[in-house]
């Protein structure tokens, strides 16, 4: 039956993606090939790999911001490779959150209103936004932050701001790509270990891209990427 859960805990099943890309001359490019994952519901995940491993591809098809060219991925006991671009749409700001290694905060608002503008495109209940932002700001340890404006803030502090707005409308997962790449490597350890603090204090689920082996130590489970192929 495929609306019920494959295996018991998994939220997220990659079977037997593949995804191709037409260039110039007209050849094919195979980005990705055969991959087969689970994601368990409750942990923290890594995708690693060099540039051009595939990790950016799948985590955009995982993430139903890109389709493959086969096999499907179950969410949540859908397949979501057989949604409409409306229904794709609905899933990403209602039950997924995002976070990129361009925080894409907007400059002019303080802390406080990006998380809110955020809650605010989610349709989340206007009573409760002021308490929901101040909880994930703090929970983020930015509540001395909030009236903050991101040029104000160090680079670490930004990405916190970005975090704090993706888990703000409690989504069911979270993909990261490459959230470190533009912070030191302190400070990419200090995002990382908040992920971890969120995965065991709150449970959240999180998919994360990086090429950076010290980051591996904290993931429950990596996947490592080469060639579009997973090669564990």
């Amino acid at each position: 039956m495929e609306n019920a859960k494959l295996t018991e805990n998994v939220i997220l099943d990659v079977v037997d993606v593949g995804r191709d890309f037409k260039i110039g001359d007209g050849s094919v490019v195979s980005a990705l090939k055969g991959i087969n994952a689970e994601i368990e519901s409750g942990k923290l995940t890594i995708l690693r790999g060099r540039s051009g491993s595939g990790k950016t591809t799948l985590i955009n098809i995982m993430g139903a911001l890109d389709k493959p060219t086969s096999g499907k991925v179950m969410f949540d006991g859908k397949d979501i490779t057989k949604l409409s671009e409306a229904k794709r749409d609905d899933l990403r700001r209602y039950e997924m959150a995002f976070v990129f290694q361009s925080v894409a905060l907007m400059s002019g608002m303080t802390a406080y209103e990006n998380v809110e503008f955020g809650l605010r495109l989610a349709g989340y209940p206007y009573k409760m936004r002021d308490k929901r932002v101040k909880e994930v700001l703090e929970n983020v340890g930015l509540s001395k932050r909030m009236y903050h404006r991101p040029p104000e803030m160090s680079g670490g502090e930004q990405q916190r701001v970005a975090i704090a707005r993706a888990i703000a409308h409690d989504p069911k997962i979270i993909f990261a790509d490459e959230p470190t790449a533009e912070l030191d490597t302190a400070t990419g350890l200090h995002v990382v270990k908040l992920f971890k603090e969120l995965v065991a204090q709150h449970g959240m689920t999180i998919i994360m891209t990086t090429h950076d082996p010290s980051m591996v130590e904290i993931a429950d489970r990596v996947y490592t990427l080469e060639d579009g192929e997973i090669v564990e």
